[in-house]
């Protein structure tokens, strides 16, 4: 279940059991906190949306801290008349917990579990199937031991293989060099050239 509620000009969706950050709301650490302006309000099945605020929500919480955020520098200035201003700000803020969303009609559901370990069914170690004929039971997977050493032979044999791309590789940046430098040789005959001319 979650809801819209307003508070400090700010809109902020909300679900039982989250902490949120608000703007400054006066109060000490641990007082009751009701946010009666709610926009939206929804049990996952049904949504009833105010116009502009749902009739009998309520969502109540607690202050859990007081606090400032980090600074942020307000830096104004304007270039060819010596104006320059700076100022610094931190932005006071209430953090509160959610303890309940409350509206008319709606009722909060529980999220499902995860269910424990204890009465989980036991994963069967041989399989049967009913044929025609009887019951075939199948022998149960190969043990992890026989899997590692599968996985360390085809290790070895990508290693294997990897040195044969190499060579291949050098093979090829070797005729890239050669190519290049026979431009190079053209250029050198043609400055030979202009060098007996003169």
């Amino acid at each position: 279940m979650y809801a819209v509620v307003t508070s400090g000009g700010k809109q902020y969706k909300v679900e039982e059991g989250e902490t949120l950050r608000v703007e400054k709301i006066p109060g000490e650490v641990g007082s009751a906190v009701s946010f009666d302006r709610v926009l939206m309000v929804s049990d996952g099945e049904t949504v009833s949306i105010g116009q502009p605020v749902v009739d009998d929500a309520l969502v109540e919480g607690h202050i859990v801290e007081q606090g400032k955020s980090g600074k942020i520098i307000v830096f104004k200035y304007k270039r060819r008349k010596r104006f320059r201003r700076k100022q610094g700000h931190r932005q006071q803020y209430t953090a509160v917990k959610i303890d309940s969303i409350k509206a008319k009609g709606m009722v909060a559901r529980k999220k499902a579990e995860p269910e424990p370990e204890d009465k989980k069914p036991e994963a069967k170690k041989v399989v049967e199937k009913e044929t025609a004929a009887g019951i075939e039971t199948k022998k149960p997977p190969a043990p992890k031991a026989t899997v590692k050493k599968k996985a360390a032979k085809k290790k070895e044999t990508k290693k294997a293989a990897k040195p044969k791309a190499k060579k291949a590789v050098t093979k090829k940046a070797a005729a890239k060099k050669t190519t290049a430098k026979k431009p190079a040789a053209k250029k050198t005959t043609a400055k030979k050239k202009a060098a007996d001319k003169k």
